[in-house]
């Protein structure tokens, strides 16, 4: 059996495989209340062979949303739109997962499917982004700096959040403190230049990301599993460096983290990045040796082999994908047969007939 397809436990759950679908944002969801277009966008990848499915950044607080066409997890109307959804995860076989999330500086955006872009003015819907230090990120409106009082707020917004989500049926939660979002910003140099206990020194900068896992574990209890997607570097001069945020995450599993989802960059528009295949997997294989914590990989993972090599050589646990699930929604069922595995385990029975070249299929 490959490693790939051995299940994994933690905690309370046990995932399927060890392919996993990254959170996407389909930018499609009405006053935070997701439909049907993200019934079926999230189901079909539980029927195409995930271990687990993570629903795209929902915004925790309405000013926490990237557009105005965000999904939400703020009020009991979302909550029962977000209930169908997750069912029908379940029901085939996939662990439902939620990333809890707050834009911070880039928040009130155009979506990308927009013909405008930037900072979405208040007379179309838009909103004051908030964010550690009022420094805009390139192109888009300056930014509050958050008080104290404020923060505080924030972190019992994700602990409100985390019970919503419980109660919508998500059986993981991962905190995002990635991709030059709030709790990234509050994390990195070059957009926190804050002088009290939220600035300055690398843990007074990891405060806000250990407060938020820390009220997301206490409120969600021993069973459930807690993620956090880290940017392992800025990828620009004076940022974030992968030893920096090996030394969060580390103290992130003391405040009860179990996994880290380790992707890079989005914190400044003049960043610098190489990308290849498996680009960010170095960053994931030194988390983990670093923190001795279980971690994901994610970045142009297309392959069921390329997963499995990962897996194998020690650089990660499991492997997140994103757009190679957009482009092949049953990438799970592919990247099995690629490997060998029995389908009558790793298909839907529905599916089976299909495992073989078309040539040898029995109509």
């Amino acid at each position: 059996m490959s490693q790939l397809f051995t299940s994994l436990s933690v905690r309370d759950i046990t995932f399927r495989n060890r392919l996993w679908v990254a959170p996407m944002c389909m930018y499609s969801a009405e006053n935070g209340i997701v439909n049907d277009w993200h019934h079926v966008h999230l189901a079909q990848f539980a029927s195409g062979g995930a271990g687990l499915v993570v629903a795209e950044a929902t915004a925790v607080v309405p000013e926490g949303r990237i557009s105005p066409q965000d999904a939400g997890i703020w009020n009991d109307e979302q909550v029962a739109a977000w209930k169908p959804v997750v069912q029908s995860i379940r029901d085939r076989g996939s662990v439902a997962g939620v990333q809890l999330a707050h834009a911070g500086r880039k928040a009130s955006t155009h979506a990308p499917q927009a013909e405008s872009s930037g900072t979405v003015p208040a007379s179309e819907g838009g909103w004051t982004a908030e964010a550690p230090s009022a420094i805009a990120y390139e192109g888009f409106a300056a930014p509050a700096a958050m008080t104290r009082e404020r923060i505080a707020e924030i972190v019992e917004a994700f602990r409100v959040a985390a019970r919503r989500a419980l109660e919508a049926g998500f059986q993981v939660l991962e905190v995002h403190a990635a991709h030059g979002y709030l709790l990234h910003e509050f994390l990195s140099p070059l957009s926190n230049e804050r002088t009290d206990e939220y600035g300055g020194s690398l843990e007074n900068r990891a405060r806000l990301t250990l407060d938020v896992v820390r009220a997301v574990r206490d409120e969600v209890g021993t069973g459930v599993p807690v993620f956090v997607r880290f940017s392992a570097t800025d990828s620009a001069p004076g940022g974030l460096e992968v030893d920096d945020v090996a030394q969060a995450a580390a103290w992130a599993a003391g405040a009860g983290a179990d996994l880290f989802d380790i992707s890079s960059s989005g914190l400044v528009a003049h960043q610098q990045i190489d990308v290849h295949p498996g680009y960010q997997v170095p960053f994931a294989a030194r988390v983990r040796e670093v923190t001795g914590s279980l971690t994901a990989a994610v970045g142009i993972i297309t392959t069921g082999r390329q997963a499995e090599d990962i897996l194998e050589d020690g650089s990660a646990d499991v492997i997140f994908a994103a757009r190679e699930w957009l482009r092949d929604p049953h990438f799970g069922l592919r990247a099995a047969a690629e490997l060998g595995e029995d389908p009558h385990t790793t298909w839907p029975s529905q599916y089976v007939r299909a495992h073989r070249a078309p040539a040898l299929a029995r109509v």
